[in-house]
């Protein structure tokens, strides 16, 4: 199909720029998404918008090529200031896709000229632009949970305020982060939830604050409110699948199992992390509940062995014995006695730290 005279080669330029553009940007989140997210949805989805855009009348696309022109685009020496310093992936998805989105709408305004008004499918270009914003979300949300699970390492502190045994979980979770906590977990059943909601809000700023994963345990509603990094489920909790409907892209969930079985299962429904356990004997859950079953070191390998997402073992650690729960496959160890009824949260801390980052 051969343009108008009307149809000036500039107009031409403009196309074939930013169908490029597109399709360049396109391209990069096809990749994020199929090698870095392993989303097979995403890919597709990107894949099958990538295609739709290249597809088209050959005779335009001809005069599109006979009318590129790069060596006098006068873009190429323009430099925009902080382009240079995109450097994380986040950034770099983000970039890409206002990219797309930006030359997709160029097309769509260029579609509804006279001239290009049956050549061009301005429907086309909006409908693809609309998807990119559900997209583009759903992306940066995968990376930014990749990020925290990438975090799940070193020590796990659980504040459990039946082993607080009447003392500040704020003041005490600041002294077990000054000690190496990377983790902290809430876990509460006493309070009510008007009273654990303003702790939970408490710990997640302080978490923040220092870089340090917040975790709520069972409350899929505190972990809303408060927009907590993950969600920790038992067994006897809400479902897996159900809770991962309920909360947003970026939030990282963990569940406990006793078994390879519950392990594989768990991932399979969407879990992020496997916590494993009582490793050894431990008196912390008789806290709230009928004692912990004891698994062993061999249901940990079993478990690291059969799962694929990052491994934390719990129930009984010490400094003594972290050495085993790594060679064993734990990325991270759990801990609340060990570490709450130790006369100084901070050094018990520190010593179960500096023990995990030595045996590593």
């Amino acid at each position: 199909m051969v343009l108008s005279e009307v149809t000036s080669h500039q107009t031409l330029r403009i196309i074939d720029a930013s169908l490029n553009r597109a399709g360049e940007g396109l391209r990069i989140l096809e990749d994020i998404a199929r090698l870095l997210l392993n989303d097979t949805g995403l890919t597709q989805e990107l894949k099958t918008i990538r295609h739709e855009l290249i597809r088209g009348d050959f005779s335009l696309h001809r005069q599109l090529i006979q009318s590129r022109d790069s060596e006098s685009d006068v873009g190429i020496d323009i430099e925009v200031t902080g382009e240079e310093n995109v450097k994380d992936l986040p950034a770099v998805l983000v970039a890409n896709s206002r990219r797309v989105q930006e030359a997709l709408r160029t097309l769509e305004e260029l579609a509804k000229t006279p001239d290009l008004l049956n050549m061009l499918d301005t429907e086309k270009f909006k409908k693809a632009r609309f998807s990119l914003y559900t997209i583009e979300k759903k992306l940066l949300s995968g990376l930014i949970r990749q990020d925290k699970v990438r975090r799940l390492s070193g020590l796990y502190v659980i504040i459990d305020t039946q082993a607080l045994m009447g003392r500040s979980h704020i003041e005490v979770a600041g002294q077990v982060i000054k000690g190496g906590a990377r983790i902290i977990q809430l876990r509460d059943k006493v309070l009510s939830k008007s009273e654990l909601l303003s702790v939970a809000r408490e710990l997640k700023n302080l978490c923040k604050e220092h870089d340090v994963l917040f975790i709520v345990n069972d409350y899929v509603d505190i972990a809303l409110d408060t927009g907590a990094d993950g969600l920790h489920l038992g067994q006897d909790d809400l479902p897996v699948p159900v809770a991962r409907k309920l909360l947003p892209l970026d939030t990282i969930v963990g569940c406990s199992t006793t078994t390879v079985e519950q392990a594989i299962t768990a991932q399979s429904e969407g879990a992020d992390y496997i916590a494993v356990g009582s490793i050894y004997p431990t008196s912390s859950k008789t806290l709230t509940t009928t004692p912990a079953r004891v698994v062993g070191l061999e249901t940990l390998h079993q478990v690291s062995q059969a799962v694929s997402v990052p491994v934390v073992a719990i129930g009984g650690i010490s400094r003594d014995n972290i050495a085993d729960m790594i060679t064993a496959g734990a990325i991270s160890v759990a801990v609340i006695s060990a570490v709450l009824g130790a006369e100084s949260p901070e050094d018990a801390s520190r010593q179960l730290s500096t023990g995990f980052d030595i045996n590593r």
